[in-house]
C-alpha cells in the first residue's frame, strides 16, 4: 500500500481540542453550555501555552502485516490473562522483576506504541521509556525464581518481537532498514540478531543508501 505522511496540525488541532474538552466534560460531570464553553476555552489555552510537537512520520501500511500483529497481539493477551488468573486462583506469589528492553527502532511514536501494546498484555506493565537511548522499562510478573536470567531474556525477545511485528505493520522501508530489519512484511525472529545476519543486512542498508 502506498506511503502515506502524517504531520501534527500545530496548537490548535480541532481534534486535540475536542479531545480535551470531552476530559474536561468526564471530569466535571456536567454536560452544560456553560461547562462545555469552559473547555473549549481551556483547551485552546492548553493547545497554545503547551503545544504537541509536529509530528512528521511516513507509514506504509502492510495488510498481512497489520493482519499478523492484531491476530498476534489478541492471542498474547488471551494467554497472558489464563496465566494471571491461574496466578490469582493459587494465590501464588510471584516473583517480579523489571526488565530493560533496548528498542530497535529510533522514532518515538513506535517507541511508545510498543509501550503501550507491551502494557495492554496483563502481567507486564511499561514504566519508563527513554525516547533519546529507545530504552524501554517494564514491571514483570511471574519471573522464573530458578532462572531469572533467562525468564527476563525471554521476555525481553517477546517485547522485541512486538516491536518488529508493529514496524513490518505500518513503518515505512527506511525505517525498517533503520532499525536493522529487512523489508517486507515477514517477520525474521530473535535469530534474526546474530552478529553474521547484522552484518550482511548493515551491508544490504548501505548499498541501499
Amino acid at each position: 500500500m502506498a506511503i502515506k505522511q502524517l504531520r501534527g496540525r500545530g496548537p490548535t488541532s480541532l481534534g486535540m481540542i475536542i479531545w480535551l474538552t470531552g476530559v474536561w466534560l468526564l471530569l466535571w460531570g456536567d454536560l452544560s453550555w456553560g461547562n462545555i464553553a469552559n473547555g473549549i476555552l481551556l483547551s485552546l489555552i492548553i493547545s497554545y501555552l503547551a503545544p504537541l510537537p509536529r509530528l512528521v512520520t511516513r507509514f506504509k501500511i502492510r495488510p498481512l502485516a497489520v493482519i499478523y500483529l492484531v491476530v498476534r497481539f489478541l492471542y498474547d493477551v488471551v494467554v497472558a490473562s489464563f496465566h494471571v488468573a491461574k496466578l490469582v486462583l493459587k494465590r501464588a506469589d510471584p516473583t517480579c522483576a523489571v526488565a530493560r528492553i533496548q528498542t530497535r527502532s529510533h522514532n518515538d511514536l513506535y517507541l511508545t506504541a510498543t509501550a503501550g501494546l507491551t502494557t495492554l498484555v496483563p502481567g507486564s506493565v511499561a514504566i519508563e521509556a527513554l525516547k533519546h537511548s529507545g530504552l524501554l522499562y517494564v514491571h514483570v510478573l511471574d519471573v522464573d525464581p530458578d532462572n531469572p536470567r533467562a525468564s527476563l531474556d525471554d521476555f525481553r525477545a517477546s517485547v522485541v518481537a512486538q516491536e518488529e511485528r508493529l514496524l513490518r505493520a505500518i513503518a515505512s522501508d527506511d525505517e525498517l532498514l533503520d532499525a536493522g530489519y529487512d523489508t517486507g512484511w515477514r517477520c525474521q525472529g530473535p535469530s534474526y540478531f546474530r552478529p553474521d545476519a547484522v552484518g550482511a543486512r548493515l551491508e544490504r542498508k548501505a548499498a541501499h543508501d
